[in-house]
């Protein structure tokens, strides 16, 4: 029918935004990463092995990065192949919309667990501990993460007066984890969508069969 067709026109363009603009936010995810190896675009930090664990995960990468971006590829491909619901088997359309959408999904929440992981525990930086009862009066570490009574994210009075090096340590951590967080689950949101129109364009397939 002409309406099951306006349908599956539809969705193979949905498909094309769809996979557009998970790619884009692949490779947001990846330059956001990336930055968080560089703090205050220094490449010593990163030489001498003075980054943290969860930038050094590098889930911005691979996970909202590469694994997006593969997703992204094949969802492209679909929509631009043309009457690829109606030339292709049901069967192959869902599986090909479960492992993209399944990719996406997994490399996206990945990225989204890190990133509130690492706002969580905070910055990996050089701090004075002889505030916390230690011996030794400098060492690199998370200094936010076992502190008691008072939330980093919240009171930003600690911001500058913890971390000691690299400067301004606490604002390069919130602020490009904090964009991963949002990217993620952006990429979520968008990989559901997917995963809808690709069933509707299916039953469109099915119901002008």
């Amino acid at each position: 029918t002409v309406s099951s067709l306006c349908v599956m026109a539809c969705s193979r363009t949905c498909s094309q935004i769809l996979g557009l603009s998970l790619g884009t936010t692949a490779l947001f995810a990846a330059a956001a990463n990336t930055v968080l190896l560089f703090p205050n675009w220094d490449v010593t930090y990163l030489l001498r092995g003075l980054i943290g664990r969860h930038a050094m995960l590098g889930s911005g990468l691979w996970g909202g990065g590469l694994m997006v971006l593969t997703a992204a590829t094949l969802i492209s491909l679909t929509g631009w192949r043309y009457g690829c619901f109606s030339k292709s088997g049901p069967c192959q359309s869902v599986l090909t919309a479960l492992l993209s959408s399944g990719l996406a999904f997994l490399g996206a929440l990945i990225c989204f667990i890190t990133s509130g992981v690492a706002l969580k525990d905070g910055p990996f930086c050089m701090f004075d501990v002889s505030s916390f009862n230690q011996t030794q009066a400098w060492k690199h570490g998370y200094p936010f993460k076992d502190l008691q009574g008072r939330n980093y994210l919240y009171d930003h009075s600690l911001w500058n007066s913890v971390c000691l090096e690299p400067s301004k340590a606490v604002i390069w951590h919130v602020c490009f984890f904090s964009a991963l967080l949002c990217i993620s689950l952006l990429q979520i949101l968008l990989v559901v969508i997917h995963f809808i129109n690709s069933f509707l364009g299916l039953f469109c397939s099915l119901c002008e069969k």
